[in-house]
C-alpha cells in the first residue's frame, strides 16, 4: 500500500492543498487489466460524503506513525484511518514535473489549484461527477476518446482462397483487399452491407479485421521537406546566441528583436533541428491568430510527420488525437498556442514564443497565467532556453532583456533578403475633413488604390476596430441603443440591420426610429468592416483600370466563423492577381504574400482612446507589424497610415520606426504613474448579479487587502488602490469592481494575496479573483 497526494477535481480556494488516500497493492499493480496508479492518473474517491474525480501528485511509503514524516505536500505519511482510492479512472495524464507546475501556477497566480492541473489534462478526455436528477452524483464517461477503423487486409489464406462463382459480394470484396487495405466503412459504401462477407472470408483465412486508430482532422497536405537556407549575418548571431543559452542549460531567455521579415523564423527552425540532433524536443507557441497552415507548413517541412498541433479552432476530438499522438512520444515538436505549453512532450529543451508582445499569452479566466512566466519557469526546471522573438517587443521584454543578467537581447536590423524596409506615410484625416472631404478613404489612399491594383498588385486595409465599435444615435434626443446585460453599446452590423452585443451577443433588430423620441433621424457613428467593404466596393468600381473584377477578401470575426475560412479566405487571396484583403487586428500578423506593395489603415487611432495605460504602446506595435505585410520580396512597398491624432507621438514614432522615441516619451510616464516595467501589479476583480452586493463585497476586500499589506509586508512602496467599478462595469447581467495592488518590481505580490484568498469565506453572492499581471484594467 502506498499513500497518494490527490487534488479533488473541484475548482475552489478553499481545496489549496492535495488530500491523502491510501493506495490498496492491487491498484499499484493495474491488476484486471486496470490501469495502475501512478503520479497523473485520474481516480475516483469520496470527499466529505460525496464522490469526486481527483488527480495524483504524488505517491509516497506510508510511515510507521503519523509523527514519522510528510510528503512533499505536508500531509503525514501515515496510511491508518485514512480512506482508499476507489478506482484508478485513467492513464498518466502528466508525471512529477506536469504536477509541480502546476503548484507553481497556482501559488503564482492565485489560482485554485484544480484549475490548473486541468491545464494538463486532454480536452474532453477527462471523467468527471456529476449531480443527477436525484440529486446523486454519478461518475460521467469522457465525451472524447480514441477513435478506431476497422480495415480488411489479405489474410494468410488470401492467394489460395477463390470465391464460387454465385459469391459475388465476395469476389467484389477480395477484388478489393487485393488493390490493398481497405477501411470496412468504404467497403460498406461500395457494396451495402459487407459484415457477414467478411466474417466468412475471415473465417476462412482469406482476409484479416483489425482495429486500426484514426486520427482526427487535417493538418493541411503533406508538406514537401526543406532545406535550411544560408543565414544572414544577423540570423546567424541570433542562432549563436540560443546555442550559448541551451549550452549554460539553466533556463536562459534569448530575447530576438527583429524587425518584420528579418528571418525570426528560420532562426527557430535551425535552433530547433539542434535542440534536436542533441535527443531533447521543443514547443513553439504563436498567436492564435497567426497559427496558420501557412505558419505550420513551414514546421512540417523542416521536421515533417514529428509535428504536433494543438490550438483552439480544432474540435475537442482533433485536439485529443494530437495530445496523445504527443503522449505516445512520436512527436518531438509541437506548434501551437499558449496551451500548447502543457502537452505531455518530454524532455523539452526549448521552448519559442513567436511575437511574444500578443496579449493573448495571458490567459483571461482562472488560471489566469502568464505562458511567457511558466515557459521561463519550466525551462530553468528543465536545464532548456526559452527564446522570445517579436518586430516589437513589450516594454517589459525590453526592460528585462536590459538589466536582467539571465536575459541575451539579439537585433535583426534588416529583413533576411536585404530589401529596406516600406516608407511610412500619416494621412492627417483631420485635414482632409477641414477641405471638405468626406470619405473613410483619403485622397491620397485612394490614388495609392487605383496605381497599384491597376499595376495587378495587392493591397492590404487594415480597420482598428479595438475600442469605439460602430453605433447608432439619434440626433434629436441623443439616445445610443445599449445592451440590458452590458455596460456597452451595441454595435451596428449592415448585414441584417441588427444591433449586437459583441461582449454577451444579445441581437435585436435595428429599429427604424428611435425607441426613445420616434425621431427617423438615427446616424450610424464609426466604421465596421460591411460598412468600409461597401464603401470600398463602390470606390473601386469606379475606378479606371480596376473596376469590379478586383475582388475583395474581408477577415473579420463574421467571415472566420466557419472551420477552415482563416484558410480558405488567405488562398482566395494569393490566387488573385490583384485583389485588396481588407480586415481587423488579425491580418496584421503572420501574413507572408510577396506581390503586396500597399498597406494602408483606415483609422490607427481608435486604439488610443481605450483608458488603458498600454493603449499607446500597442498602437505602435501595430502600425509596425501591418507596416511589415508590405514590400516583403522584390516589388517595393509602402504603407499609408489615416488617423485623425497626426501629432501623437505612437503613431509619429511608429512612422519613422523610431522606438527610442517612443520610450522615450512612454517610459517616464510609467513611472510616475506607477504602471510597468516599474512594478508588480494585481488586479483583484470582484462581480456579481447584485450590484449593491458587489460593491460592498469589493469595499470588505479592499480593507482587507489594505490592511494585510500594511501589518504582514510593512513597506510603503506598495499600493493598494480604493475599490471603484471597472471600465465596463456591467457585463452579461454581472455588475463588476475592481481592487488594484501596486508592489515593487522584485517583490512577491502573489504571496499575501494567496493568503488571504485562501483563508478568506467566499461570499455566495458574489464571485472574486486575483489577476496577477493583467494585461489590461478594463
Amino acid at each position: 500500500m502506498k499513500i497518494a497526494s490527490v487534488i479533488i477535481d473541484i475548482p475552489t480556494q478553499a481545496l489549496d492543498a492535495p488530500y491523502s488516500y491510501a493506495v490498496p497493492d492491487e491498484m499499484l499493480g493495474g491488476e484486471g487489466g486496470a490501469h495502475p496508479a501512478e503520479v497523473g492518473c485520474a481516480v475516483l474517491v469520496t470527499l466529505g460524503g460525496r464522490k469526486a474525480v481527483g488527480y495524483i501528485v504524488g505517491l509516497e511509503e506510508p510511515a510507521a506513525s503519523p509523527d514519522e514524516g510528510t510528503d512533499l505536500w505536508g500531509n503525514p505519511l501515515a496510511a491508518a484511518g485514512l480512506r482508499q482510492v476507489e478506482a484508478v479512472l485513467s492513464a498518466p495524464y502528466f508525471d512529477e514535473e506536469g504536477a509541480a507546475a502546476a503548484q507553481y501556477i497556482a501559488d503564482r497566480y492565485v489560482a485554485p489549484l484544480a484549475s490548473c492541473v486541468r491545464l494538463f489534462t486532454p480536452p474532453g478526455a477527462v471523467p468527471r461527477v456529476v449531480r443527477g436528477r436525484d440529486g446523486r452524483w454519478r461518475l460521467e464517461e469522457p465525451s472524447v476518446g480514441e477513435v478506431d477503423d476497422r480495415w480488411v487486409t489479405r489474410g494468410p489464406a488470401f492467394d489460395a482462397f477463390q470465391p464460387r462463382k454465385n459469391a459475388v459480394r465476395q469476389q467484389q470484396v477480395m477484388a478489393a483487399v487485393a488493390a490493398g487495405d481497405v477501411r470496412v466503412a468504404e467497403l460498406a459504401a461500395e457494396f451495402g452491407a459487407v459484415s457477414s462477407t467478411l466474417r466468412t472470408l475471415a473465417a476462412r483465412g482469406a482476409v484479416v479485421v483489425e482495429e486500426r486508430r484514426r486520427l482526427r482532422g487535417d493538418l493541411g497536405p503533406a508538406a514537401s521537406p526543406t532545406v535550411a537556407p544560408p543565414l544572414t549575418e544577423g540570423q546567424a548571431a541570433a542562432v549563436a546566441a540560443i546555442e550559448e543559452a541551451r549550452a549554460a542549460a539553466c533556463g536562459r531567455v534569448v530575447l530576438i528583436d527583429g524587425v518584420t521579415g528579418s528571418g525570426k523564423t528560420e532562426v527557430y527552425l535551425q535552433a530547433i533541428a539542434r535542440t534536436l540532433d542533441e535527443g531533447r524536443s521543443a514547443i513553439v507557441l504563436v498567436p492564435e491568430i497567426s497559427l496558420t497552415p501557412q505558419t505550420v507548413a513551414r514546421f512540417r517541412g523542416r521536421f515533417g510527420d514529428a509535428v504536433a498541433v494543438m490550438h483552439s479552432r480544432m474540435s475537442a476530438g482533433e485536439r485529443y488525437d494530437q495530445w496523445d499522438f504527443i503522449r505516445s512520444g512520436a512527436a518531438r515538436v509541437v506548434v501551437g498556442a499558449r496551451s500548447a505549453l502543457f502537452t505531455p512532450l518530454a524532455n523539452v529543451g526549448l521552448v519559442v514564443i513567436d511575437e511574444e508582445h500578443e496579449g493573448s499569452y495571458k490567459q483571461d479566466s482562472a488560471p489566469r497565467y502568464a505562458a511567457g512566466e511558466v515557459a521561463a519557469w519550466m525551462m530553468e526546471r528543465a536545464g532548456g532556453t526559452l527564446v522570445l522573438g517579436s518586430a516589437t517587443p513589450s516594454i517589459e521584454a525590453l526592460y528585462h532583456g536590459a538589466r536582467d543578467p539571465r536575459w541575451t537581447q539579439v537585433a535583426l536590423t534588416e529583413r533576411a533578403n536585404g530589401r529596406p524596409m516600406p516608407p511610412i506615410e500619416v494621412v492627417n484625416m483631420a485635414a482632409e475633413f477641414a477641405s471638405g472631404a468626406r470619405s473613410m478613404f483619403s485622397s491620397r489612399l485612394t490614388r495609392a488604390l487605383a496605381a497599384e491594383l491597376s499595376a495587378g498588385r495587392k493591397v492590404v486595409l487594415l480597420l482598428n476596430q479595438r475600442g469605439f465599435a460602430k453605433f447608432l444615435l439619434c440626433r434629436d434626443c441623443g439616445f445610443v441603443p445599449e445592451c440590458p446585460s452590458c455596460s456597452t453599446s451595441l454595435t451596428y452590423h449592415e448585414q441584417g440591420a441588427k444591433l449586437v452585443c459583441h461582449h454577451c451577443g444579445y441581437t435585436v433588430p435595428a429599429p427604424p426610429v428611435c425607441p426613445e423620441c420616434n425621431s427617423p433621424y438615427l446616424k450610424k457613428f464609426g466604421a465596421g468592416t460591411q460598412r468600409v467593404e461597401a464603401d470600398l466596393r463602390a470606390l473601386l468600381d469606379g475606378m479606371a483600370g480596376v473596376g469590379p473584377s478586383v475582388p475583395i477578401i474581408r477577415m473579420d470575426a463574421d467571415t472566420t466563423k466557419a472551420k477552415g475560412a482563416h484558410q480558405a479566405l488567405l488562398e482566395q487571396f494569393a490566387a488573385a492577381d490583384a485583389a485588396v484583403l481588407l480586415g481587423t487586428q488579425m491580418i496584421a500578423k503572420g501574413l507572408d504574400f510577396d506581390d503586396v506593395t500597399l498597406v494602408g489603415v483606415i483609422n490607427a487611432d481608435t486604439q488610443l482612446h481605450l483608458p488603458d495605460y498600454r493603449a499607446g504602446e500597442r498602437t505602435f506595435q501595430l502600425i509596425e507589424q501591418v507596416a511589415g505585410r508590405a514590400g516583403r520580396a522584390n516589388l517595393p512597398g509602402r504603407v499609408m497610415v489615416q488617423t485623425y491624432e497626426a501629432d501623437s507621438i505612437a503613431i509619429r514614432a511608429a512612422a519613422a520606426y523610431d522606438r527610442a522615441a517612443f520610450l522615450r516619451a512612454e517610459l517616464p510616464k510609467r513611472q510616475m504613474l506607477g504602471f510597468p516595467p516599474y512594478v508588480r501589479m494585481a488586479n483583484v476583480l470582484v462581480w456579481g448579479a447584485d450590484e449593491h452586493e458587489v460593491g460592498r463585497e469589493a469595499e470588505l476586500l479592499y480593507g482587507q487587502i489594505h490592511e494585510l499589506i500594511r501589518s504582514e509586508v510593512g513597506d510603503s512602496r506598495w499600493q493598494v488602490l480604493p475599490a471603484v467599478p471597472c471600465v465596463l462595469g456591467k457585463l452579461r447581467n454581472t455588475y463588476r469592481y475592481h481592487i488594484v495592488v501596486k508592489a515593487p518590481q522584485d517583490a512577491d505580490i502573489s504571496a499575501p494575496l494567496a493568503k488571504l484568498f485562501r483563508a478568506r469565506k467566499p461570499n455566495p453572492q458574489v464571485n472574486a479573483a486575483v489577476d496577477v499581471d493583467p494585461m489590461d484594467l478594463l
